[in-house]
């Protein structure tokens, strides 16, 4: 008898039992023809998701054999999953995907799209849909200028939650996955326009001009070979021999890529060993490396900026030549009518970063901004042993407002293909979010390591296996006279071989082997090319740009309108940046409007528009996904967060999903991000914790994170168009902290002495004070051959203050501006340590995990054998009023550290 456990070995062997058990149809179809009693799919198509799904599980069982003798690194499966295969066909093959880690079935069949495997349909004959009594043609795209102060979209035109059950809303009167003309202008005064006539829709099935039941000539078989049978039901001759497996086909490449990462080999297309996940850039499948849903909020922002593209123009289709900086905007990254899918499991719909992507696409959704991203949750009703309450999943979903809501059987072929054909063209035709919930079954517990008879009982492992969906699927094949069980064993075994092949291939296959190997994907610096870039971006504003930029600034440009405050020279540089680059958008809390709570974005969305300049919903993760999305995209988003202590609502945004993104796909795909954070301490008259946080410890973790604190004016400028240009050049993901007590300091040392004022550099000289990443600024106060303080943001002027004080006294110091926190200014801080011997680090962030750590570190490694101390913030949150100046560094400070340093 066999176990009531799934292991591998029982799994496959009630399966191989199943199949045999099938037996034979009582007639014999020709594949080339729709399934029988109306539905979706012909035979030959529903015979390429059975290759799809198989293929999926005997990668599953692969990965235990692999793991039995120490060669598979990964064991999570898709078993009881393979219902997503139907949902890949439903789509197109350039539609993007995210995919989350039970995503087998549904990257062997984009794969097959992809290299031409997956069969089309007849030209005629498909079956006919049901219309959705919701669906009103009015709907079809309402109009809205955006959350950006306009009115938000008409309440007639909100579409509610679906009824209960799968709700149809594919148009009869169209071919299934065809846009519909939208003759009516956008937001931004376009009028969207449907593709040529003349190109096929990809992955996409006609619409039927079927035959009476009372016909009773037989119907003819589009590939004119073995059955014809009679709408009479009286079967022909018997039909074609299922064609045998391709050894080359795209699940065969498919199983290539999957088993490459699991055994962690150099050659796997997207990680290249560094990670097993489903991505390829030639498939759109664009890698995640969470577990949970960090990456939906990124799946809305491509949504977002899919439809910014689609109606404005710019971006660049991944895999083409990148766009270094300035110039036109490339072609649109994906086709005009494109839609996201994301897929994620039950259990994730409680994370609070699915949750901010639900709302997020709701909110915009609500204000008429369109968001074409179908979500996908595929509910097994654990999350490893822990169960979604009966019925919370559809609730919650269903709760959503403005996101449609479907739902479907996920182990049954048929009925996952119609739903998803169906949520797929309501997206795409209506330009609005949707969830596809389909509920699925688990098999072979969560990984490898997981006994799942400890949590679960007999009877329900047992439930769960009689709804096998690759079970389901060659039911289908066998009752509807395509194949018989004998013929499906025949190629389950031979897909089977073909696994058990390609495993032993790629276990001979290189593997990372040196830490230059793993890093070199991780953060490359191209130095030469950014600094190129921001002379270009010189040229171009001196030259062809000259009269936009002058009509920008209004007739005065920056250069000629005096001496500037930190937050002035930010406002023009960014002004300076939308100029250059057509796709750097800004956005954030209260940015356009307001123009920033401090004023630094003031004006901007009056030059540039409330398409590029736009106020966001408060939520941070929903920021930075904003981000993430169109920086895959191809635009150059330039997110702000309000205050330093409201990115550590989000930090895992930057740490998990847009700092792995180039190092999880070996720069097939990017997320170029510009983020400026107002933060640090000193606000005088206001603050407390949340407006004078001081913690950066978390940043300069996250490896590959460019840091840039400007202190100074003169510096502020060149800095941020260092950012741009490393992110345009390499995709490079920076933090722009910006110290909100420096934006509007005027003085230096004495009040009116205007000395911390500078000059906006003109376009001509940019160039020559270009400020590379890890370049350091150097001051001298007196001899500047007794002491070097090192300090950085409001450090700097506090600094040079407490050196004027010492200079008084003789002593002559060095003030190092380190400028860049990550990567540090090392060869600088040593240089200019070992000039005078002595080193006082003022650093106004915590004493434990504070910069200060980092730079004694640095001196230590790089063979610094002088005297140091260190200044530094108490291990304290910033409290409210005066008490602040009781934990953070202060001119006094700075001055008796140098005393007691010099006195040794």
């Amino acid at each position: 008898m066999l176990s009531d456990v799934t292991t591998p070995q029982d799994l496959d062997d009630r399966f191989r039992e199943a199949l045999g058990a099938l037996g034979g149809p009582a007639e014999r179809r020709d594949p080339a023809e729709w399934l029988p009693d109306g539905g979706p799919l012909t035979g030959a198509q529903a015979l390429a998701l059975f290759d799809a799904q198989a293929t999926s599980r005997l990668l599953d069982l692969a990965a235990r054999w692999l793991r039995t003798f120490g060669e598979s690194y990964y064991t999570i499966g898709s078993a009881g999953h393979e219902g997503n295969a139907a949902v890949a066909a439903a789509l197109r093959p350039t539609d993007p995907a995210l995919l989350h880690y039970r995503s087998g079935g549904f990257y062997c069949v984009r794969a097959a799209q992809a290299a031409g495997g997956f069969p089309a349909a007849p030209a005629e004959g498909r079956p006919a849909g049901d219309a959705d009594p919701d669906d009103d043609p009015d709907d079809a795209e309402p109009e809205a200028p955006g959350p950006d102060g306009a009115e938000p979209a008409d309440p007639d035109h909100q579409v509610p939650s679906s009824p209960a059950g799968p709700s149809p809303a594919a148009d009869p009167d169209r071919p299934t996955g065809t846009p519909a003309a939208d003759p009516s202008p956008g937001p931004d005064g376009e009028v969207d326009v449907a593709p040529d006539a003349g190109e096929p829709a990809l992955g996409a099935t006609p619409a039927r001009s079927g035959e009476t039941p009372d016909d009773p000539e037989p119907v003819p078989s589009p590939a004119a070979a073995g059955v014809a049978v009679a709408a009479t039901g009286e079967a022909g001759p018997a039909g074609p021999a299922l064609p045998a497996p391709d050894p080359g086909d795209g699940y065969a490449q498919a199983a290539r890529d999957v088993l490459r990462g699991m055994v962690a080999s150099a050659r796997e297309p997207i990680a290249g060993g560094r990670h097993k996940v489903f991505g390829r850039a030639d498939l759109a499948v664009i890698p995640t490396t969470s577990t949970i849903a960090s990456h939906l909020p990124r799946a809305v922002g491509m949504g977002l900026a899919l439809e910014r593209l689609r109606r404005v123009g710019g971006g660049r289709r991944p895999g083409a030549a990148v766009p270094e900086a300035g110039g036109d905007a490339a072609a649109s990254p994906w086709p005009p009518d494109a839609i996201v899918v994301c897929s994620f499991g039950d259990a994730s719909v409680n994370h609070a970063t699915a949750a901010a992507a639900f709302n997020t696409a709701g909110w915009y959704d609500h204000t008429g901004l369109r968001i074409p991203v179908l979500f996908v949750c595929e509910d097994n009703g654990l999350g490893i042993s822990v169960r979604s309450p009966k019925g919370w999943v559809e609730s919650t979903l269903r709760s959503r407002p403005g996101i449609r809501y479907f739902a479907a059987d996920g182990t049954d072929p048929v009925e996952v293909y119609r739903v998803a054909e169906q949520a797929a063209g309501w997206v795409r035709r209506h330009r609005r979010p949707a969830v596809l919930h389909l509920t699925t079954v688990r098999l072979m517990g969560h990984a490898g390591a997981d006994a799942e008879s400890a949590y679960r009982s007999p009877a329900e492992i047992s439930a769960d296996l009689a709804r096998d969906p690759l079970l389901a699927t060659a039911r289908l094949l066998v009752t509807a006279g395509y194949a018989t069980g004998e013929e499906l064993l025949a190629r389950y075994d031979e897909r089977g071989w073909q696994v058990r092949r390609i495993a032993e291939e790629v276990l001979d296959e290189p593997k990372l082997a040196s830490p230059a190997e793993v890093v070199a994907e991780l953060a490359p610096r191209r130095p030469v090319r950014v600094s190129r870039a921001v002379a270009d971006a010189a040229a171009r504003a001196a030259g062809p740009n000259a009269g936009a930029r002058a009509e920008a600034f209004g007739g005065k440009p920056p250069e000629l309108a005096g001496p500037l405050t930190l937050a002035q020279s930010i406002n023009a540089a960014l002004a300076d940046g939308m100029l250059d680059h057509p796709g750097m958008a800004v956005f954030g809390e209260d940015v356009a409007a307001k123009g920033g709570v401090y004023g630094v974005t003031k004006g901007l969305r009056d030059r540039f528009g409330a398409a590029r300049v736009f106020d966001t919903l408060l939520d941070e993760t929903s920021i930075l996904g904003l981000g993430l999305g169109a920086g895959v995209a191809g635009m150059l988003p330039v997110p702000e967060i309000q205050y330093l202590a409201y990115l550590h609502n989000a930090e895992d945004q930057l740490r998990g999903e847009a700092a792995t993104m180039r190092f999880f796909s070996r720069g097939a795909y990017r997320n170029p991000m510009v983020v400026r954070v107002a933060g640090l301490a000193y606000q005088e008259g206001f603050g407390g914790h949340f407006h004078n946080d001081n913690s950066v410890a978390v940043l300069r973790d996250v490896p590959g994170l460019v840091i840039a604190v400007p202190a100074r004016p003169d510096d502020a400028a060149p800095m941020l168009r260092t950012c741009l240009a490393a992110a345009a050049v390499d995709g490079t993901v920076c933090v722009f902290l910006e110290p909100i007590a420096l934006y509007h300091t005027r003085d230096l040392y004495a009040d009116g002495d205007g000395e911390w004022l500078g000059e906006y550099a003109e376009p001509g000289a940019w160039a020559a004070r270009h400020v590379p990443i890890g370049r350091a600024r150097v001051y001298g106060v007196g001899s500047a051959e007794d002491l070097t303080i090192i300090t950085f943001g409001n450090g700097v002027r506090m600094s040079l203050r407490a050196a004027a004080t010492l200079a008084d006294e003789g002593i002559g110091s060095r003030v190092v501006d380190l400028r860049w926190l990550a990567p540090l200014p090392v060869a600088d801080i040593v240089r200019e340590s070992s000039a005078t011997g002595r080193v006082l680090v003022v650093d106004e962030t915590r004493r434990s995990g504070g910069v200060g750590e980092g730079v004694i570190a640095a001196l230590v490694d790089g063979g610094y054998v002088g005297a140091a101390r260190r200044v530094a913030g108490l291990d304290c949150f910033v409290p409210l009023g005066p008490a602040a100046r009781q934990v953070l560094v202060s001119e006094e400070a700075i001055t008796q550290g140098a005393r007691t340093l010099l006195a040794r």
